[in-house]
């Protein structure tokens, strides 16, 4: 690894074969030396899960002579891709940037609470390094999230050269793009809707019936246009600073009032 070039270590939670991870790949290589750590199979919505009941096992599957380029498959959670690649796979030299995704659907709201893909970036700033996690409006697996190039690039740049807060990470979601560019960036809060309709109840055919889990978001209030579902719906992408302290700062006192 060339030691004056930034190294990016890059995870997601859709697994390594998935399309997202491919561009964000390509990308972060114009910046600096790269180092994948990623899930081997798919990890949707295991937030920040880590396996403890099991060996977590790493598989090289690709490397450059040079150093530029690393990456192995992990059988693990994305959390555990980031802690293992941080303290053991990369441990000659830390790195200077996490990057998550592109993932395969949005992180916005507090679908961010569930997300693998934010996990990677808590991990990154957990162990003091800056983070950003992207993802895109398209679900499907055959996303072309090539067309999150743009945005990706617009972020990561200002990143590298200017830095972000310490212990803050950024949750990055892009709007889907047809035939129109994004119109822009915009930083927001995240949207405190919930999800309704969360079950689809079914029928086994040998007795008995199963839950199959879908759901709608509902926004809390659809006219706030500080909140990132707001911007996505009208073709901005967002930006939304992220920290992992859940302290509710704002009513220490009053809790201690009321207990002690």
């Amino acid at each position: 690894m060339d030691n004056k070039r930034p190294l990016i270590l890059i995870s997601n939670d859709d697994g390594y074969h998935y399309n997202g991870i491919k561009t964000l790949i390509q990308v972060a290589q114009r910046y600096g030396d790269v180092f994948v750590a990623a899930p081997a199979h798919h990890q949707s919505g295991k937030s920040s899960a880590i396996t403890l009941d099991s060996p977590v096992r790493a598989h090289l599957v690709d490397e450059r002579d040079d150093g530029s380029y690393t990456a192995y498959e992990v059988m693990g959670t994305p959390a555990d891709c980031v802690k293992l690649a941080i303290s053991e796979l990369m441990a000659d030299r830390q790195p200077d940037l996490v990057l998550a995704g592109i993932n395969h659907g949005y992180n916005m709201g507090i679908s961010s609470l569930y997300s693998g893909t934010m996990a990677c970036a808590y991990e990154g700033i957990m162990h003091g390094v800056p983070a950003v996690a992207f993802s895109y409006g398209v679900f499907t697996r055959d996303a072309n999230t090539e067309a999150c190039i743009p945005i990706v690039e617009q972020v990561l740049q200002r990143v590298l050269a200017g830095g972000l807060p310490s212990g803050v990470c950024l949750n990055v979601n892009i709007p889907p793009l047809g035939q129109e560019p994004v119109k822009g960036l915009k930083v927001t809060v995240s949207d405190l809707g919930r999800w309704v309709n969360e079950w689809e109840r079914r029928s086994h055919p040998m007795g008995g019936d199963y839950y199959w889990m879908t759901g709608e978001y509902e926004m809390l209030d659809e006219a706030d246009d500080r909140t990132d579902m707001y911007w996505l719906r009208r073709g901005y992408a967002t930006v939304t600073p992220c920290h992992i302290d859940q302290t509710d700062h704002q009513s220490l006192g009053q809790i201690a009032e009321l207990l002690l």
